[in-house]
Protein backbone atom coordinates (compact mmCIF):
# COMPACT_ATOMS: atom_id res chain seq x y z
CA UNK A 1 0.00 0.00 0.00
CA UNK A 2 1.27 3.49 -0.94
CA UNK A 3 0.21 6.59 0.60
CA UNK A 4 0.71 10.24 -0.65
CA UNK A 5 -0.32 13.19 1.28
CA UNK A 6 -2.11 16.29 -0.89
CA UNK A 7 -2.91 19.05 1.33
CA UNK A 8 -4.51 17.46 4.35
CA UNK A 9 -6.11 14.48 2.95
CA UNK A 10 -3.73 11.50 2.82
CA UNK A 11 -4.37 8.92 -0.24
CA UNK A 12 -4.41 5.42 -0.29
CA UNK A 13 -4.34 2.58 -2.94
CA UNK A 14 -6.48 -0.58 -2.72
CA UNK A 15 -6.78 -3.05 -4.61
CA UNK A 16 -10.45 -4.39 -3.75
CA UNK A 17 -12.40 -4.78 -7.09
CA UNK A 18 -14.77 -2.12 -7.12
CA UNK A 19 -17.46 -0.92 -9.66
CA UNK A 20 -18.43 2.88 -10.49
CA UNK A 21 -21.84 1.44 -12.25
CA UNK A 22 -23.32 -0.72 -9.20
CA UNK A 23 -26.29 0.43 -10.49
CA UNK A 24 -26.67 -1.70 -13.53
CA UNK A 25 -27.35 -4.50 -11.80
CA UNK A 26 -31.04 -3.12 -12.49
CA UNK A 27 -30.37 -3.19 -16.24
CA UNK A 28 -28.91 -7.13 -15.96
CA UNK A 29 -32.09 -7.76 -14.46
CA UNK A 30 -34.41 -5.87 -16.63
CA UNK A 31 -32.74 -7.53 -20.16
CA UNK A 32 -33.45 -10.98 -18.04
CA UNK A 33 -37.28 -10.26 -18.02
CA UNK A 34 -37.05 -9.15 -21.18
CA UNK A 35 -35.84 -12.41 -22.79
CA UNK A 36 -33.61 -10.68 -25.39
CA UNK A 37 -30.43 -13.18 -24.53
CA UNK A 38 -32.83 -15.93 -25.85
CA UNK A 39 -33.84 -14.42 -28.85
CA UNK A 40 -30.42 -13.16 -29.90
CA UNK A 41 -29.50 -16.97 -29.26
CA UNK A 42 -32.05 -17.90 -32.14
CA UNK A 43 -30.38 -15.23 -34.80
CA UNK A 44 -27.75 -16.07 -37.25
CA UNK A 45 -25.17 -14.29 -35.25
CA UNK A 46 -21.71 -14.47 -36.67
CA UNK A 47 -19.61 -17.61 -35.10
CA UNK A 48 -16.39 -17.04 -33.48
CA UNK A 49 -13.36 -18.57 -35.29
CA UNK A 50 -12.10 -20.74 -32.22
CA UNK A 51 -13.53 -22.57 -29.45
CA UNK A 52 -11.72 -20.22 -27.00
CA UNK A 53 -14.30 -17.02 -28.39
CA UNK A 54 -16.74 -15.07 -27.59
CA UNK A 55 -19.72 -16.15 -27.26
CA UNK A 56 -21.95 -13.91 -29.86
CA UNK A 57 -24.43 -13.64 -27.26
CA UNK A 58 -22.57 -11.65 -24.87
CA UNK A 59 -20.49 -9.93 -27.27
CA UNK A 60 -23.40 -7.80 -28.49
CA UNK A 61 -24.84 -7.38 -24.47
CA UNK A 62 -21.31 -6.42 -24.06
CA UNK A 63 -21.47 -4.07 -26.28
CA UNK A 64 -24.87 -2.54 -25.31
CA UNK A 65 -22.89 -2.50 -21.84
CA UNK A 66 -20.15 -0.63 -23.05
CA UNK A 67 -22.59 2.20 -25.02
CA UNK A 68 -24.98 2.31 -21.36
CA UNK A 69 -21.97 3.22 -19.00
CA UNK A 70 -20.46 5.86 -21.36
CA UNK A 71 -18.21 4.30 -24.27
CA UNK A 72 -18.80 6.16 -27.83
CA UNK A 73 -16.25 4.40 -29.32
CA UNK A 74 -14.60 1.13 -29.91
CA UNK A 75 -11.35 2.14 -28.20
CA UNK A 76 -13.82 3.26 -25.04
CA UNK A 77 -15.19 -0.54 -24.85
CA UNK A 78 -11.82 -1.40 -23.06
CA UNK A 79 -12.46 -0.46 -19.93
CA UNK A 80 -14.73 -2.38 -18.93
CA UNK A 81 -12.41 -5.71 -19.59
CA UNK A 82 -10.87 -4.22 -16.25
CA UNK A 83 -13.79 -3.79 -13.92
CA UNK A 84 -14.27 -7.80 -13.20
CA UNK A 85 -17.37 -6.57 -10.44
CA UNK A 86 -19.48 -5.60 -13.54
CA UNK A 87 -18.63 -8.57 -15.08
CA UNK A 88 -19.73 -10.65 -12.54
CA UNK A 89 -23.11 -8.86 -12.39
CA UNK A 90 -23.62 -9.92 -15.55
CA UNK A 91 -22.02 -13.69 -15.00
CA UNK A 92 -18.98 -12.90 -17.09
CA UNK A 93 -15.37 -14.26 -16.66
CA UNK A 94 -14.15 -11.36 -19.25
CA UNK A 95 -15.15 -8.84 -21.80
CA UNK A 96 -14.45 -8.58 -25.14
CA UNK A 97 -11.72 -6.14 -26.28
CA UNK A 98 -11.52 -3.54 -29.55
CA UNK A 99 -10.62 -5.86 -31.71
CA UNK A 100 -12.88 -8.58 -30.82
CA UNK A 101 -15.62 -6.23 -31.69
CA UNK A 102 -14.05 -5.21 -35.20
CA UNK A 103 -13.73 -8.82 -36.02
CA UNK A 104 -17.59 -9.52 -34.74
CA UNK A 105 -18.79 -6.75 -36.93
CA UNK A 106 -16.86 -7.04 -39.68
CA UNK A 107 -18.17 -10.55 -40.66
CA UNK A 108 -21.94 -9.32 -41.17
CA UNK A 109 -22.82 -8.26 -44.79
CA UNK A 110 -25.52 -6.65 -46.32
CA UNK A 111 -27.34 -10.08 -46.56
CA UNK A 112 -26.85 -11.07 -42.87
CA UNK A 113 -27.98 -7.59 -41.79
CA UNK A 114 -31.16 -7.76 -43.90
CA UNK A 115 -31.47 -11.37 -42.27
CA UNK A 116 -31.11 -10.34 -38.26
CA UNK A 117 -32.06 -6.95 -37.84
CA UNK A 118 -35.74 -7.05 -39.53
CA UNK A 119 -36.02 -10.46 -37.64
CA UNK A 120 -35.01 -8.86 -34.21
CA UNK A 121 -36.69 -5.88 -34.18
CA UNK A 122 -39.78 -7.57 -35.06
CA UNK A 123 -39.93 -10.25 -32.14
CA UNK A 124 -39.21 -6.84 -30.03
CA UNK A 125 -42.27 -4.98 -30.96
CA UNK A 126 -43.96 -8.28 -30.33
CA UNK A 127 -43.33 -8.02 -26.90
CA UNK A 128 -45.06 -5.01 -26.64
CA UNK A 129 -49.52 -4.26 -26.48
CA UNK A 130 -49.50 -1.47 -28.56
CA UNK A 131 -52.47 0.37 -30.17
CA UNK A 132 -52.45 1.89 -33.84
CA UNK A 133 -49.30 3.40 -33.97
CA UNK A 134 -47.97 6.40 -35.37
CA UNK A 135 -44.57 5.73 -37.37
CA UNK A 136 -42.28 9.00 -38.00
CA UNK A 137 -39.56 8.70 -41.22
CA UNK A 138 -36.56 10.64 -40.66
CA UNK A 139 -33.25 10.81 -42.21
CA UNK A 140 -30.04 12.16 -40.67
CA UNK A 141 -26.26 13.26 -41.47
CA UNK A 142 -23.17 11.64 -39.49
CA UNK A 143 -20.37 13.19 -40.57
CA UNK A 144 -16.91 11.25 -40.84
CA UNK A 145 -13.06 12.07 -40.65
CA UNK A 146 -11.56 9.07 -42.42
CA UNK A 147 -12.23 7.00 -46.11
CA UNK A 148 -14.50 4.53 -44.61
CA UNK A 149 -16.69 2.94 -47.32
CA UNK A 150 -19.51 4.49 -47.87
CA UNK A 151 -18.70 7.94 -46.30
CA UNK A 152 -18.93 10.66 -49.23
CA UNK A 153 -19.51 14.02 -49.90
CA UNK A 154 -22.95 15.18 -49.85
CA UNK A 155 -25.55 17.24 -48.37
CA UNK A 156 -23.95 18.31 -44.72
CA UNK A 157 -25.79 21.01 -42.87
CA UNK A 158 -23.35 21.09 -40.27
CA UNK A 159 -19.95 20.22 -42.56
CA UNK A 160 -20.32 21.44 -45.55
CA UNK A 161 -17.42 19.18 -47.68
CA UNK A 162 -17.33 16.88 -45.10
CA UNK A 163 -17.12 13.09 -46.03
CA UNK A 164 -20.68 11.91 -44.46
CA UNK A 165 -23.09 8.53 -43.95
CA UNK A 166 -27.07 9.64 -44.52
CA UNK A 167 -29.04 7.28 -42.64
CA UNK A 168 -32.48 6.34 -42.83
CA UNK A 169 -34.16 6.09 -39.41
CA UNK A 170 -37.97 4.87 -38.51
CA UNK A 171 -39.55 5.74 -34.83
CA UNK A 172 -42.54 4.86 -32.93
CA UNK A 173 -44.38 7.91 -31.88
CA UNK A 174 -45.80 6.17 -28.45
CA UNK A 175 -42.94 4.58 -27.03
CA UNK A 176 -40.36 6.83 -28.67
CA UNK A 177 -37.93 4.01 -30.12
CA UNK A 178 -36.66 2.69 -33.08
CA UNK A 179 -38.69 0.68 -35.67
CA UNK A 180 -36.27 -0.27 -38.27
CA UNK A 181 -32.94 1.87 -39.48
CA UNK A 182 -30.92 1.53 -42.61
CA UNK A 183 -27.49 3.40 -43.03
CA UNK A 184 -26.67 4.83 -46.10
CA UNK A 185 -23.83 6.41 -48.48
CA UNK A 186 -23.20 10.14 -47.45
CA UNK A 187 -23.90 11.07 -51.52
CA UNK A 188 -27.20 9.15 -51.31
CA UNK A 189 -30.43 10.97 -52.88
CA UNK A 190 -32.64 12.14 -49.96
CA UNK A 191 -35.69 9.69 -51.46
CA UNK A 192 -32.94 6.76 -52.41
CA UNK A 193 -33.98 3.61 -51.00
CA UNK A 194 -36.97 4.98 -48.94
CA UNK A 195 -39.72 3.10 -50.35
CA UNK A 196 -38.15 -0.14 -49.52
CA UNK A 197 -37.42 0.99 -46.09
CA UNK A 198 -40.89 1.49 -45.84
CA UNK A 199 -41.58 -2.08 -47.10
CA UNK A 200 -39.31 -3.57 -44.61
CA UNK A 201 -40.27 -1.42 -41.64
CA UNK A 202 -44.13 -2.11 -42.23
CA UNK A 203 -43.86 -6.23 -43.69
CA UNK A 204 -40.90 -7.23 -41.36
CA UNK A 205 -39.61 -5.00 -38.42
CA UNK A 206 -43.40 -4.08 -37.81
CA UNK A 207 -45.18 -7.12 -38.86
CA UNK A 208 -48.29 -7.63 -37.33
CA UNK A 209 -48.73 -4.13 -35.67
CA UNK A 210 -51.57 -1.99 -37.09
CA UNK A 211 -49.70 1.74 -38.31
CA UNK A 212 -52.35 4.39 -37.72
CA UNK A 213 -50.16 7.35 -39.18
CA UNK A 214 -47.35 7.89 -41.04
CA UNK A 215 -45.19 11.52 -41.08
CA UNK A 216 -42.25 12.09 -42.96
CA UNK A 217 -40.17 14.71 -43.82
CA UNK A 218 -39.61 15.92 -47.27
CA UNK A 219 -37.18 13.70 -48.24
CA UNK A 220 -39.56 11.36 -48.61
CA UNK A 221 -42.03 13.62 -51.02
CA UNK A 222 -42.18 11.84 -54.32
CA UNK A 223 -45.06 10.11 -55.95
CA UNK A 224 -43.70 6.38 -55.84
CA UNK A 225 -43.87 7.04 -51.82
CA UNK A 226 -47.44 8.61 -51.50
CA UNK A 227 -48.48 5.81 -54.13
CA UNK A 228 -47.21 3.03 -51.85
CA UNK A 229 -48.69 4.40 -48.91
CA UNK A 230 -52.02 4.99 -51.29
CA UNK A 231 -52.04 1.45 -52.32
CA UNK A 232 -51.37 0.11 -48.65
CA UNK A 233 -53.77 2.39 -47.08
CA UNK A 234 -52.08 3.92 -44.48
CA UNK A 235 -52.71 7.76 -43.87
CA UNK A 236 -49.96 9.96 -43.77
CA UNK A 237 -48.82 13.19 -43.13
CA UNK A 238 -45.78 14.56 -45.40
CA UNK A 239 -43.71 17.72 -46.03
CA UNK A 240 -43.40 18.86 -49.22
CA UNK A 241 -40.75 20.21 -51.43
CA UNK A 242 -41.19 23.71 -52.15
CA UNK A 243 -40.75 22.81 -55.94
CA UNK A 244 -41.21 25.82 -58.72
CA UNK A 245 -45.14 24.31 -59.62
CA UNK A 246 -46.16 23.91 -55.72
CA UNK A 247 -44.30 27.29 -55.12
CA UNK A 248 -46.75 28.43 -58.21
CA UNK A 249 -49.84 26.67 -57.08
CA UNK A 250 -49.31 28.49 -53.38
CA UNK A 251 -48.62 32.08 -54.50
CA UNK A 252 -52.18 31.95 -56.53
CA UNK A 253 -53.80 30.96 -53.50
CA UNK A 254 -56.33 33.08 -51.76
CA UNK A 255 -59.12 33.14 -48.86
CA UNK A 256 -56.59 32.27 -46.14
CA UNK A 257 -58.26 31.01 -42.69
CA UNK A 258 -56.36 32.63 -39.95
CA UNK A 259 -55.56 30.27 -37.19
CA UNK A 260 -53.65 32.50 -34.90
CA UNK A 261 -52.00 35.96 -34.76
CA UNK A 262 -49.64 35.71 -36.95
CA UNK A 263 -50.07 31.78 -38.70
CA UNK A 264 -52.76 31.64 -41.49
CA UNK A 265 -53.87 28.20 -43.23
CA UNK A 266 -55.01 27.10 -46.55
CA UNK A 267 -55.05 24.24 -48.69
CA UNK A 268 -55.44 23.41 -52.49
CA UNK A 269 -55.64 20.01 -54.29
CA UNK A 270 -52.49 19.68 -56.39
CA UNK A 271 -50.61 17.02 -58.58
CA UNK A 272 -47.09 16.68 -60.40
CA UNK A 273 -47.16 15.52 -63.95
CA UNK A 274 -48.26 12.22 -64.63
CA UNK A 275 -49.08 12.35 -60.47
CA UNK A 276 -52.13 11.68 -58.82
CA UNK A 277 -54.54 14.79 -57.55
CA UNK A 278 -53.58 15.12 -53.48
CA UNK A 279 -54.55 17.30 -50.32
CA UNK A 280 -51.76 20.06 -49.63
CA UNK A 281 -51.84 21.76 -46.38
CA UNK A 282 -50.54 25.62 -46.26
CA UNK A 283 -49.06 27.16 -43.29
CA UNK A 284 -48.06 31.03 -43.56
CA UNK A 285 -46.19 32.73 -40.69
CA UNK A 286 -45.45 36.05 -39.89
CA UNK A 287 -42.48 36.44 -39.22
CA UNK A 288 -42.23 39.98 -37.23
CA UNK A 289 -45.23 38.49 -35.12
CA UNK A 290 -43.40 35.09 -34.53
CA UNK A 291 -40.08 35.22 -35.34
CA UNK A 292 -38.91 31.81 -34.54
CA UNK A 293 -41.65 30.02 -36.67
CA UNK A 294 -40.39 27.31 -39.20
CA UNK A 295 -40.80 27.38 -42.98
CA UNK A 296 -39.16 29.00 -45.75
CA UNK A 297 -39.87 32.66 -47.49
CA UNK A 298 -40.90 31.51 -50.73
CA UNK A 299 -41.93 35.20 -52.64
CA UNK A 300 -39.46 37.89 -53.07
CA UNK A 301 -43.00 39.88 -53.69
CA UNK A 302 -44.18 39.07 -49.69
CA UNK A 303 -41.03 39.24 -47.86
CA UNK A 304 -41.55 38.83 -44.09
CA UNK A 305 -43.62 35.77 -44.20
CA UNK A 306 -42.97 31.63 -44.14
CA UNK A 307 -44.45 28.57 -45.47
CA UNK A 308 -45.21 25.18 -44.69
CA UNK A 309 -46.61 22.81 -46.72
CA UNK A 310 -47.58 19.30 -46.25
CA UNK A 311 -49.63 16.41 -48.36
CA UNK A 312 -51.84 14.14 -46.92
CA UNK A 313 -54.82 11.30 -47.57
CA UNK A 314 -56.81 12.05 -44.31
CA UNK A 315 -59.77 14.56 -44.35
CA UNK A 316 -59.02 16.51 -41.25
CA UNK A 317 -59.64 19.92 -40.29
CA UNK A 318 -56.88 21.93 -41.11
CA UNK A 319 -55.18 23.16 -37.91
CA UNK A 320 -55.64 19.25 -36.85
CA UNK A 321 -53.48 18.30 -39.88
CA UNK A 322 -50.86 20.76 -39.07
CA UNK A 323 -51.03 19.82 -35.23
CA UNK A 324 -50.75 16.18 -35.97
CA UNK A 325 -47.57 17.20 -37.34
CA UNK A 326 -46.18 19.01 -35.26
CA UNK A 327 -45.50 16.65 -32.85
CA UNK A 328 -42.91 14.75 -35.39
CA UNK A 329 -40.36 17.27 -34.27
CA UNK A 330 -40.02 14.74 -31.11
CA UNK A 331 -38.04 12.45 -33.24
CA UNK A 332 -35.15 15.01 -33.80
CA UNK A 333 -34.83 14.86 -30.27
CA UNK A 334 -34.14 10.81 -30.44
CA UNK A 335 -32.08 11.30 -32.93
CA UNK A 336 -30.10 14.25 -31.03
CA UNK A 337 -30.02 12.05 -27.94
CA UNK A 338 -28.85 8.77 -29.88
CA UNK A 339 -25.69 11.27 -31.28
CA UNK A 340 -24.92 12.46 -27.77
CA UNK A 341 -25.25 9.65 -25.69
CA UNK A 342 -25.08 6.68 -27.50
CA UNK A 343 -22.39 7.01 -29.26
CA UNK A 344 -24.48 6.68 -33.06
CA UNK A 345 -21.60 9.16 -34.93
CA UNK A 346 -18.14 7.20 -33.60
CA UNK A 347 -18.72 3.57 -33.88
CA UNK A 348 -17.43 3.26 -37.05
CA UNK A 349 -16.02 0.73 -39.08
CA UNK A 350 -13.99 0.61 -42.51
CA UNK A 351 -16.46 -1.73 -43.88
CA UNK A 352 -19.54 -0.24 -44.55
CA UNK A 353 -21.62 -3.28 -43.81
CA UNK A 354 -19.93 -3.37 -40.36
CA UNK A 355 -20.34 -0.13 -39.35
CA UNK A 356 -24.38 -0.85 -40.52
CA UNK A 357 -24.56 -3.57 -38.25
CA UNK A 358 -23.04 -1.72 -35.02
CA UNK A 359 -25.64 0.89 -36.22
CA UNK A 360 -28.35 -1.19 -35.97
CA UNK A 361 -27.73 -2.81 -32.80
CA UNK A 362 -27.17 0.84 -31.70
CA UNK A 363 -30.86 0.81 -31.99
CA UNK A 364 -31.49 -1.80 -29.99
CA UNK A 365 -29.58 -0.44 -27.03
CA UNK A 366 -31.68 2.41 -27.18
CA UNK A 367 -35.01 0.29 -27.33
CA UNK A 368 -33.95 -1.54 -24.26
CA UNK A 369 -33.29 1.94 -22.65
CA UNK A 370 -36.44 3.15 -23.58
CA UNK A 371 -38.00 -0.04 -21.88
CA UNK A 372 -36.44 0.55 -18.83
CA UNK A 373 -37.29 3.94 -18.20
CA UNK A 374 -40.96 3.29 -18.95
CA UNK A 375 -41.37 0.31 -16.81
CA UNK A 376 -39.22 0.35 -14.64
CA UNK A 377 -38.55 3.98 -13.51
CA UNK A 378 -42.11 5.38 -14.99
CA UNK A 379 -39.90 7.91 -16.45
CA UNK A 380 -41.89 7.69 -20.32
CA UNK A 381 -41.00 11.90 -21.28
CA UNK A 382 -37.90 12.26 -19.52
CA UNK A 383 -34.52 10.87 -18.09
CA UNK A 384 -31.80 10.72 -21.10
CA UNK A 385 -29.39 7.81 -21.40
CA UNK A 386 -26.84 10.57 -19.57
CA UNK A 387 -29.34 11.64 -16.70
CA UNK A 388 -29.97 7.75 -16.20
CA UNK A 389 -26.24 7.37 -15.73
CA UNK A 390 -25.80 9.77 -13.08
CA UNK A 391 -29.30 9.25 -11.50
CA UNK A 392 -29.64 5.19 -11.21
CA UNK A 393 -26.72 3.43 -12.82
CA UNK A 394 -23.66 5.52 -11.23
CA UNK A 395 -23.50 3.56 -7.91
CA UNK A 396 -20.21 2.02 -6.24
CA UNK A 397 -20.40 -1.63 -5.68
CA UNK A 398 -18.32 -4.40 -4.68
CA UNK A 399 -19.06 -8.19 -4.22
CA UNK A 400 -18.31 -10.43 -0.87
CA UNK A 401 -19.10 -13.36 0.02
CA UNK A 402 -22.22 -13.94 2.80
CA UNK A 403 -23.69 -17.56 3.72
CA UNK A 404 -21.56 -18.94 1.11
CA UNK A 405 -22.89 -17.05 -1.51
CA UNK A 406 -21.63 -14.07 -3.65
CA UNK A 407 -23.57 -10.50 -2.46
CA UNK A 408 -23.76 -7.25 -4.27
CA UNK A 409 -22.92 -4.46 -2.26
CA UNK A 410 -24.27 -1.30 -3.97
CA UNK A 411 -23.26 2.00 -1.88
CA UNK A 412 -26.13 3.97 -1.38
CA UNK A 413 -27.70 6.47 1.44
CA UNK A 414 -30.15 5.00 3.99
CA UNK A 415 -32.73 7.37 2.33
CA UNK A 416 -32.24 6.22 -1.33
CA UNK A 417 -32.48 2.69 -0.39
CA UNK A 418 -36.46 2.20 -0.59
CA UNK A 419 -36.50 4.36 -4.21
CA UNK A 420 -33.84 1.49 -5.16
CA UNK A 421 -35.78 -1.34 -3.95
CA UNK A 422 -38.87 -0.01 -5.63
CA UNK A 423 -37.22 0.29 -8.97
CA UNK A 424 -35.98 -3.61 -8.22
CA UNK A 425 -39.65 -4.43 -7.46
CA UNK A 426 -41.07 -2.52 -10.68
CA UNK A 427 -38.82 -5.03 -12.78
CA UNK A 428 -39.40 -8.46 -10.73
CA UNK A 429 -43.04 -7.68 -11.48
CA UNK A 430 -42.76 -6.58 -14.99
CA UNK A 431 -42.53 -9.26 -17.90
CA UNK A 432 -43.94 -9.38 -21.41
CA UNK A 433 -46.14 -8.07 -22.95
CA UNK A 434 -45.05 -4.81 -21.99
CA UNK A 435 -48.49 -2.83 -22.24
CA UNK A 436 -48.77 0.62 -24.05
CA UNK A 437 -52.08 0.01 -25.04
CA UNK A 438 -53.64 2.09 -22.49
CA UNK A 439 -51.27 4.50 -21.80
Amino acid sequence: MVTQNIGSLPIEYSSKPVTPFGGMSLMKRFIDQVGIREKLAELALPSPGSNRGYDPKQIVESFWLSIWTGASRYIHCDWLRYDTVLQSIFGWDGMPSQSTYSRFFGKFSQSLNNEVFPELQQWFFDQLHLGALTIDFDSTVITRYGDQQGSSKGYNPNKRGRNSHHPLMAFVSQTRMVANAWLRPGNTAASSSCREFMEETFKHALAGQKVGLVRADSGFYNEEIMSYLDEELINYIMAVRMYPNVKSEVWGLKDWVRLAKGIELNEMVFSHKNGKPRRYIIVKKQVDIRPNAGGKELFEDEPGYRYSCYVTNMDLPLDQIWNMYNTRADCENRIKELKQDFGLENFCLQDFWATEASFRFIMVAYNLMSLFRHFALNHHRKATLSTLRSYCFALGAWTANHANKKVLKISLPSKRRPWMEGIFLNISSTSPPFDYSNE
